[in-house]
């Protein structure tokens, strides 16, 4: 009696798994689809089956192709799934938006961060703490202005703003992030030119520095500088002036006048 009820078992498991081995093979087929299931008139696009964050390494899972009409694609959009299967992207991209190639960066070699970093960039990382990194709502993607503080040699404060616009690229070591949570983070990496890696590091020799987090949208006003209107002060003809000499030779004075 057990072993009739063991092999009932065995029967029913071997059943169980055929369906589900069955079922998984037909939905797989249904996602699969190529260039030639297309309609006439119409091609297929690589869309975003899943939201994809800022620094994500971009795998299968989060692509999936679409049928669109022909001559609505937009420039630069993939059309097949390997071109951007293991590429980086640079910007945070919702579940069903078209991929196009201006927001992935190609990832060669080293870690993913490497990857984000622009051409002609570099990657700057500052301690900061609770108070510096904004309270911990700085997260990758987000742009920030670097106050820098210091004492000049009267001993007066002195603060300004030396960069604008500064993305961030990582939060100590997370480059990518679905959370909207303040962190508290105890380094920030944020990408800039050379020469202002210079300016960021020399500011920090001299003093400290406080980041203030930017609205994305906002964009740098450039207050243009004051004139300096040179005033020219008229220039007043000489005037003409009678005067008059003494000539004395001997007892004799005599006075001739002259004109200046």
């Amino acid at each position: 009696m057990v072993k009739r009820r063991g092999l009932i078992l065995i029967f029913l498991s071997l059943l169980m798994a055929v369906c589900a081995a069955w079922v998984a093979n037909t939905w797989v087929s249904h996602q699969l689809v190529t260039k030639a299931d297309a309609a006439p008139n119409s091609q297929f696009v690589v869309t975003a089956a899943t939201s994809i964050p800022f620094a994500t390494k971009v795998e299968g899972r989060h692509l999936k192709l679409v049928q669109v009409p022909e001559g609505v694609l937009p420039d630069g959009a993939f059309t097949s799934q390997a071109d951007v299967e293991g590429k980086v992207s640079t910007t945070s991209i919702a579940r069903g938006e078209i991929l196009v190639a201006e927001r992935f960066a190609t990832h060669s070699r080293g870690s993913t961060l490497a990857a984000l970093v622009a051409e002609n960039m570099r990657a700057v990382t500052v301690r900061v703490d609770d108070v510096i990194g904004v309270g911990g709502f700085l997260l990758p993607g987000n742009t920030v202005d670097v106050l820098a503080a210091r004492t000049d040699r009267n001993g007066r404060a002195i603060t300004e703003t030396i960069l604008t616009n500064i993305k961030v690229l990582a939060v100590d070591q997370t480059a990518a992030t679905e959370e909207n949570d303040p962190v508290i983070v105890r380094a920030v990496t944020l990408e800039m030119t050379p020469t202002h890696a210079e300016k960021l590091v020399k500011a920090r020799t001299e003093g400290s520095i406080q980041l203030t987090l930017r609205n994305p949208e906002e964009e740098d006003v450039v207050v243009p500088k004051p004139v300096k209107r040179v005033v020219k002060k008229p220039v007043r003809a000489p005037t003409k002036t009678n005067s008059s000499v003494e000539i004395i030779r001997g007892t004799e004075v005599k006075k001739t006048k002259t004109k200046t």
